[in-house]
């Protein structure tokens, strides 16, 4: 029986991801550090910031060492948000009617690996915030997707076994934090720009959330 649902946010709610990496790419530009924009998708697409940030730190020390990753994430948010020229572009609307419909029934929650100042910027671009019963940035846990930490968080707040709780999910690295949390894993699979994504993991693959018809 499912009793909740954890939606992951970029990638699933927002494609936004292309626009982080691009946002990157100028940023660390801009500090004097190169890095090809197919490198930065790369380490981009479906990884916490937190783990964007330590690599940030391996490759370039000298700019970072001194950089928290949320002083760095502030820094980064405003070259982000030269490249949003529409913000609701972003929004992908079957995945966010998705969470609309499931939020009548049972709690919902967000398990992000963005910063939650970004979390708490999209839920209110998105309308949700009366859908959402909590949400989880990278500053929740320690070590971020493919570790089960933030899924298994998120069961704890909302006093459910894991295997209670639905994930949707874009990622290779999302999928298998919430498959290893013992939770059942919608994956969607959509056509983007960016890396390919292994989700045979999931338990159930789709292209568009509009797809999720019942618990």
């Amino acid at each position: 029986m499912i009793r909740a649902a954890c939606f992951d946010l970029d990638g699933t709610l927002v494609d936004s991801e292309l626009l982080w990496a691009r946002a990157t790419h100028d940023y660390l530009r801009d500090l004097g550090c190169e890095l090809a924009l197919n490198d930065l998708i790369s380490i981009v697409y479906g990884h916490a910031w937190s783990s964007i940030h330590a690599r940030l730190v391996r490759l370039f020390p000298d700019q970072f060492k001194n950089r928290t990753a949320k002083t760095t994430a502030g820094e980064l948010q405003d070259y982000y948000l030269r490249h949003r020229v529409d913000p609701t572009a972003i929004i992908i609307p079957s995945s966010v009617e998705c969470l609309r419909r499931l939020a009548k029934k049972i709690p919902v929650t967000i398990v992000s690996g963005s910063p939650r100042d970004a979390i708490q910027e999209c839920i209110e671009l998105m309308g949700i915030e009366d859908c959402i019963s909590f949400f989880i940035g990278s500053e929740d846990y320690a070590v971020g997707k493919p570790d089960p930490a933030c899924y298994r968080l998120a069961a704890e707040r909302l006093r459910l076994p894991p295997e209670e709780c639905v994930v949707f999910e874009d990622s290779t690295a999302g999928v298998r934090s919430a498959k290893a949390a013992g939770m059942y894993c919608v994956a969607l699979k959509r056509l983007y720009d960016g890396p390919a994504q292994d989700l045979n993991a999931a338990d159930v693959v789709m292209t568009d959330l509009a797809e999720f018809k019942d618990l």
